[in-house]
This record gives structure tokens, C-alpha cells and sequence, in this order.
């Protein structure tokens, strides 16, 4: 797992990308606690973060366009000074008690854009930094450490909020943004970084749909995830919380939701020594193993049994990651690769919502048990539906 760390170019980027997961980590929590503060309203809640995802989903595809036309390294210096900058305006307006909701939903908005352009040029650049032979390890170090800062970054947010306040966890949190700008500075990838130079974002939008549907291996994987992201976010994140209040409580469910951590974790380590050379089939299968915590939701488990089945999830996903990683960054041209990866996350995030909106009506008309074991049976049957492609099972990594 060390040798891609010998590479400069990598540590800047795998350094940068921690600092971003750790800043991610903290502001998922005082944001929330902030715009409570404030406005004293769940609604303002949900307006002031929806208002970022939003803008990040908006703004996706034309971040990809942005990577593929700059050097990806420049464009993420950008990201991150935009980030800090919004994210040190909010936190000095609640520091000096001027933060108002149209305020508060504006740089929602800009910090959302700077994560459009992040997101992409950040992952087409593992590539540009290791030799090929290394480009396993180097998505596996890459995850393990940006989950594990956002396993602390969300532990220092609950940390501060109490201590400080929300206004200086804001505050920390532009300031992690701008470390992470000052590793994105020190980024230098060998060879040209010189950008396309090209004219005509529309086209450079339908060059990059072109490139995502041309290998139907892409467009699936990302159908079932489609299925399977709505399905694990309208269970974990709307019916879990209701069913643990109801049964074996709020404690017991903090434990179960930190289990799949966990398991992510222990997965990145394990995708960093060894991966089967069909990793791609290999990792779509394990997706199916998510169903089994839905499944144990919707019985009457003890929470023992949640927290190894959210554990084998973890595991199960991070293996998939390194192992799709590795898939398109060994197969997409260089120059469309994050056009390619704004598809993907635009494609894979675009049902979150609405599987988070459909969850309840479909609970209160059949029962929270019965909805989770559909969901449970809709994870599989994507999974197998994407294991059933030709182009899925024979995909090998060259690597």
C-alpha cells in the first residue's frame, strides 16, 4: 500500500483529498446545527443543504467539462479556493450574528458548484500520478484514507459544535479547504497537463456522453447504482432511524451506521493487496451484499446482527469502488475521463432524492418491514440485472 506514496504527485493529491473528505466530514454536521441556530427551523435545514446538492448536481457535467479542458491540478486549487472562500464567508457571518437564510443558501450554492469541479478532475487525476502498475493501490489508498477523514471529520464536527460552536467549525472548515488548495499547489503531474483547449461545451457534452455509452459495462454499472444508491438511502437514512427509535434505540443505531465505516475500511485495505483480474463482475456482485442489512432491518434482529451485516456492506461497496476505479481509469481516454466520471456521479445520484421522497408514502400504505424487504429484493435484482451484461463479467484490469 506504501509504494504509490512514493510517487510526489500522489502524495499531493491523496494529502489534498483527505483535507477535502476531513473538511466534507465536519460541515455535514455544523451546517445543519448552524441554520438551526439561526433560523430555528427544519425546513431552513433542508432548503440550506439541499440548496449545495442541488447545485452540485446541476453543475456536475459542466465540472467534468472544466476538468477534461484545464489542467486538472489548476482546476483543483480553484475548487478548493472557492470552497474555502464560501465556507469562510459563512462561517464570519454566523461568528458576527449577519447570517441570514438567502445569505446561507447563496454560498450553499457556490460550495456545491466547487464540488461539481472537485469531484471529477480529483478522480481522473489517480492515473496522471502512479505508473500503471500501481493504479490499484493507488484508488484503495485513495478511499481508505478519504473515508477514514470523514469518519474523524464528522466526529471533530460533533467535537466543535459542542465546544465552539458552529460558526468556528465553519471557520475550521475553510481552513481545511485552504490546506488542501496549498496540497493541490504542490501538485505537479509528470508528462502534459495542458488541457484540451477546445471550443463548444455542448459538444464537449455530447463527446463525453458518446464516451460513457460507448462501453455498455458503464452505463449498466451505473444503472444498477442508480437503483441500489435510492434503495440504501431510503432505508439508512429515512427507515433506520424510525425503526431503531421505535425498537432498540437511537445509541444502538449510531453503532450500526458506524459499522459500515467500518467495513469501509477494512474493505480499502483489502482492495489494496488483492483484487481477482474480473474485478469489475467480482465487485458488482458484491453489491448485492448491501440487501442483507436491509433485509435484517426489516426483521426483528438484534442490533448485534445489524452492525456485522452493515460491516459486510461496507467491506462488499469498497471493494466495488477500487474495483470500478480501476475499470474506467484503465479504459477511458485520458482527455474525457472526467466527463466520463460526471456521468457516472450524476447518474448514480440523481434517484437519492426521490428514493429519500418515495420511502415514506410507500411505508405508511405497506408497513416499514415489507418496503425494506423490497428494497432489499430491488438491491439484488440490480445487481444480478448488471451481473447478466456480457460486457460485465468479461471485463478484465490489466493491472
Amino acid at each position: 500500500m506504501g509504494a504509490p506514496l512514493r510517487h510526489g504527485p500522489f502524495r499531493a493529491l491523496a494529502a489534498g483529498r483527505l483535507l477535502m473528505s476531513l473538511g466534507n466530514g465536519l460541515a455535514n454536521v455544523a451546517l445543519a446545527f448552524a441554520v438551526l441556530d439561526v433560523t430555528g427551523s427544519l425546513v431552513q435545514v433542508g432548503l440550506v443543504v439541499g440548496a449545495r446538492s442541488v447545485a452540485n448536481v446541476l453543475l456536475l457535467l459542466l465540472g467534468g467539462v472544466i476538468a477534461d479542458r484545464l489542467p486538472r491540478a489548476l482546476v483543483l486549487r480553484g475548487g478548493c479556493a472557492l470552497a474555502a472562500l464560501s465556507q469562510g464567508a459563512l462561517g464570519a457571518a454566523l461568528l458576527t450574528g449577519t447570517a441570514s437564510t438567502p445569505l446561507m443558501v447563496g454560498l450553499s450554492v457556490l460550495n456545491g458548484a466547487a464540488a461539481a469541479v472537485n469531484l471529477p478532475a480529483s478522480a481522473a487525476l489517480v492515473p496522471q500520478t502512479v505508473p500503471p502498475g500501481l493504479l490499484r493501490q493507488a484508488n484503495a489508498v485513495v478511499r481508505l484514507t478519504g473515508n477514514g477523514a470523514m469518519v474523524a471529520g464528522l466526529s471533530l464536527g460533533g467535537a466543535l459544535v459542542a465546544f465552539v460552536g458552529p460558526g468556528w467549525s465553519i471557520a475550521a472548515d475553510a481552513g481545511l479547504y485552504a490546506l488542501a488548495c496549498g496540497a493541490f499547489v504542490l501538485l505537479r503531474p509528470p508528462g502534459t497537463e495542458a488541457g484540451t483547449g477546445r471550443v463548444g461545451v455542448l459538444r464537449d457534452l455530447v463527446e463525453g456522453w458518446r464516451e460513457f455509452t460507448a462501453r455498455p459495462w458503464v452505463w449498466v454499472v451505473v444503472a444498477q447504482f442508480m437503483v441500489t444508491n435510492a434503495a440504501w438511502s431510503a432505508s439508512v437514512t429515512v427507515l433506520g432511524p424510525a425503526i431503531a427509535d421505535a425498537s432498540f434505540g437511537r445509541a444502538a443505531w449510531g453503532l450500526v451506521v458506524a459499522a459500515q465505516s467500518a467495513g469501509m475500511l477494512a474493505g480499502g485495505f483489502l482492495a489494496a493487496r488483492w483484487l481477482p483480474r474480473r474485478a469489475l463482475a467480482f465487485g458488482v456482485a458484491l453489491v448485492a451484499v448491501q440487501a442483507v442489512p436491509l433485509y435484517a432491518l426489516s426483521l426483528p434482529a438484534a442490533p448485534l446482527v445489524l452492525v456485522a451485516a452493515m460491516f459486510a456492506a461496507g467491506v462488499a461497496v469498497e471493494q466495488f469502488e477500487v474495483a470500478w476505479n480501476v475499470s474506467v481509469q484503465e479504459n477511458v481516454p485520458a482527455d474525457r475521463l472526467s466527463r466520463v466520471y460526471s456521468y457516472d456521479a450524476l447518474g448514480s445520484f440523481a434517484a437519492i432524492p426521490v428514493g429519500q421522497a418515495a420511502i415514506g408514502p410507500v411505508a405508511a400504505a405497506v408497513g416499514p418491514e415489507r418496503a425494506l424487504a423490497a428494497l432489499a429484493a430491488l438491491t439484488v435484482a440490480a445487481s444480478l440485472a448488471a451481473l447478466a451484461v456480457p460486457d460485465v463479467r468479461r471485463l478484465h484490469r490489466r493491472t
